[in-house]
């Protein structure tokens, strides 16, 4: 179990924020390589839980980039939980990362695909970097400190009215009919003849999907039976960007 540390103020986290810049460019650089290649693909928990040989290269050299400049943090990867390791978050600084969110987009060549690191410290996400390096689209957020893309400030679009807003979510990647009967009954709570948003938008990463929300490109993001590598970053820009993020239940947000 690792030794608690001192944990310092917000502020002082922003050499933690630089290198996850700089890592996340440099994982964006594998990713974009790759893109356009032949890939080796695996499935994990079903036929379209997709990994490739790139989501555990790419979380291999982000965690050990971190590692080798910050050595009492502690690591939550994507593919180190497949491969076994326990999933425990504690007050110590702790690096959350999704290394390719949006697998399955990134095997078929659609462009919707971001490597996500969050740094959480006392159970709060203080960093949060998303960057989507098909389109070179970097979002970024510091806690208390405002919400960006490519280093401009964004902003979600404060729209509360259903009937005038963009909605964005997942199918996920359970094929059980019980489970997508539910999911196209609530997608139908919202396009409906009484009661219907403008649209719906699948783009297939959870974090980019959280990202269109806090640019105001989108106006409501939900989804179901995701991991907390795929919205730490996510939810801290959003926040940051004016937004609110709750449980679907309506409670306080619980990305664990």
């Amino acid at each position: 179990m690792a030794t608690p540390v001192k944990v310092a103020r917000t502020e002082s986290w922003d050499d933690c924020f630089d290198a996850a810049v700089e890592v996340a460019r440099k994982a964006g650089e594998e990713i974009r390589t790759a893109f356009s290649s032949e890939k080796r693909i695996e499935t994990k928990s079903c036929a379209v839980d997709l990994v490739t040989e790139t989501d555990q290269k790419v979380e291999k050299m982000i965690i050990s980039t971190l590692r080798e400049k910050f050595p009492t943090h502690v690591f939550i990867g994507e593919e180190s939980a497949a491969a076994g390791e326990k999933v425990v978050l504690t007050d110590n600084p702790t690096w959350i990362i999704d290394p390719v969110d949006g697998t399955t987009n990134f095997v078929h060549g659609f462009p919707f695909v971001a490597v996500s690191i969050a740094l959480s410290v006392n159970k709060e996400v203080v960093v949060g970097v998303v960057y989507n390096a098909i389109l070179d689209q970097m979002f970024t957020g510091r806690l208390g400190k405002g919400a960006f893309m490519n280093g401009k400030p964004i902003r979600v679009s404060g729209q509360e009215d259903l009937s005038q807003s963009l909605l964005i979510s997942e199918f996920g990647s359970s094929r059980d009919k019980e489970k997508m009967d539910l999911v196209f009954s609530n997608l139908g709570s919202f396009l409906n003849e009484k009661n219907s948003a403008h649209g719906c938008r699948l783009l297939g990463s959870a974090a980019l999907d959280m990202c269109q929300i806090a640019t105001g490109g989108g106006d409501m993001y939900y989804q179901f039976g995701i991991h907390v590598w795929d919205i730490a970053a996510g939810a801290l820009i959003i926040k940051e960007a004016g937004g609110v993020v709750w449980d679907t239940s309506g409670g306080p947000f619980d990305m664990m």
